[in-house]
């Protein structure tokens, strides 16, 4: 009796190459926000703001803005997820010190 050869699937792990693992942060990395400027011409779409800024910079206006939505996005979250120190949510958080 001959066997069929199963061709190997790929898996990825949910997100992608174009974005960026929960452990070291959660959110898109440089390659991902390249290729959705490719894809979506126009796009201002911009990396995390993660170093130290200025006080009233436009860097440090991006951050407190994205820490106000993102608080939002974590209270309407289940509780599970507003929670759990590792959520994709909270380590972006993070990341973006908030």
């Amino acid at each position: 009796m001959a066997r069929k050869r199963q061709k190997a699937i790929r898996r990825t792990t949910g997100k992608g190459g174009n974005y960026r693992p929960t452990k070291s942060g959660a959110g898109m990395t440089r390659k991902g926000i390249a290729a959705h400027r490719r894809a979506n011409p126009g796009s201002k779409l911009k990396g995390a703001v993660t170093g130290k800024v200025k006080k009233g910079s436009k860097a440090a206006k991006r951050r407190k803005s994205y820490c106000a939505r993102s608080l939002g996005q974590l209270k309407r979250s289940s509780a599970k997820t507003r929670n759990n120190p590792n959520s994709r949510i909270r380590q972006a958080r993070r990341r973006w010190k908030c």
